[in-house]
């Protein structure tokens, strides 16, 4: 397995296998396959046809599969998209120390570019329905003092201010071909429409990007995958996924779904530009897919930003 932290745990098939048949002895016959669908957070492995074990791939990151087996399945009656179900939480053991999951592997075509046409529209609309579906899900008294429904991500964008501009001064020196001043222009566009905002609290994704979505052939969203990120806060930050994978006609139907206000939409593409800048001086060396898609997003933030600037 590549190593894209220095406190990566070591995992491998041999891992997998044995920690299923310790936990879920049941399961112990099915095939163990490493799948590509594997993140920056988690190890996925395929196990047999329907199933997938999700592994934290540092220290601590037992938290956020706790996590999900805790509130997912509470949420996934009311949303109208599907999302993996946890089935099992595993025991650390066989050297490795956190807990792990059993989840139905959910079927889908993740997607490659930046959709085009019909088919960005139709996703637009449906990732609207999806965000403004979970942002209306009911918060159980219990999640408003989960600590571990709590993120950055959630906070005011102005928060982060002095961390944006040190991370531009930082990419300046990785030759991105980024035009870095507009990107300081938008950045503060963004920041005083956030600081305009009143306090928002609902439930959130967190990591709501392309690589965490399935299309369903050439029609719309199909699934929406790893909800690590799942947190209570200002849902602001589950917009950027407009920037990440819609074309321009899929952007404004996005937008009009979404019924928001120029303030709104201004901020939330400053958590766009924030994600994607944060990505290159952690993964440039052992993400560059993940980098090439970042830069990707950020170019396309920072071509059309004029047209829709506040």
């Amino acid at each position: 397995m590549e190593r894209l932290h220095p406190d990566e745990i070591a995992i491998d098939v041999e891992l997998v296998r044995g920690l299923v048949e310790q936990s879920f002895p049941h399961l112990a016959s099915e095939p163990v396959l490493r799948s590509l669908a594997s993140g920056s957070s988690n190890s996925i492995y395929r196990l047999g046809r329907t199933l997938a074990v999700r592994l934290p791939r540092q220290p601590g990151g037992g938290a956020t599969i706790r996590k999900e087996a805790r509130w997912l399945h509470q949420l996934a009656p009311q949303l109208p998209t599907r999302i993996p179900h946890v089935l099992g939480l595993g025991a650390p053991g066989l050297g490795y120390p956190e807990d792990w999951s059993i989840t139905t592997w959910v079927e889908g075509h993740a997607p490659r570019r930046r959709l085009r046409g019909s088919q960005s529209v139709t996703t637009g609309r449906d990732l609207a329905r999806f965000i403004t579906t979970l942002r209306d899900a009911q918060i159980p008294p219990e999640a408003i003092s989960d600590p571990a429904l709590r993120s950055y991500r959630g906070e005011p964008l102005q928060d982060f201010d002095t961390q944006f501009r040190d991370l531009v001064d930082e990419c300046r020196s990785l030759d991105l071909d980024l035009d870095l001043d507009h990107a300081l222009r938008l950045w503060d566009h963004a920041v005083s429409a956030a600081a305009r905002l009143p306090p928002l609290s609902t439930w959130y994704h967190g990591d709501l990007l392309a690589e965490n979505l399935l299309l369903g052939g050439d029609s719309g969203l199909s699934a929406v995958l790893d909800f690590g990120g799942l947190a209570i806060g200002n849902p602001l930050v589950d917009l950027v996924v407009a920037w990440d994978l819609l074309d321009q006609d899929g952007l404004a139907a996005f937008r009009v779904a979404l019924a928001i206000d120029d303030d709104e939409w201004t901020a939330a593409r400053g958590w766009a530009l924030f994600l994607s800048l944060m990505t290159f001086p952690y993964y440039r060396s052992s993400m560059p897919g993940r980098c090439a898609a970042r830069l990707a997003m950020a170019r396309f933030v920072l071509a059309h930003g004029v047209q829709d600037r506040t």
